[in-house]
């Protein structure tokens, strides 16, 4: 079965979204926070697509 993109029900600060990208590449998302954090005038609209268009992961 292939991977698809969610957002994270358990790794969320604020939507889950940068938990749900951590996942899915299998990397930390303290290191996808960071990403953006640094480059926040850019993926503000990133992240703010990303929002509405991820559907929530269920929850086990």
């Amino acid at each position: 079965m292939r991977q698809k993109l969610m957002k994270s029900s358990t790794d969320k600060a604020l939507y889950g979204v940068c938990g749900g990208l951590a996942e899915f590449f299998g990397i930390s998302s303290f290191v996808v926070r960071l990403i953006f954090f640094f480059t926040a005038s850019a993926s503000f609209w990133v992240y703010l697509v990303l929002v509405l268009a991820l559907d929530e992961k269920p929850s086990l």
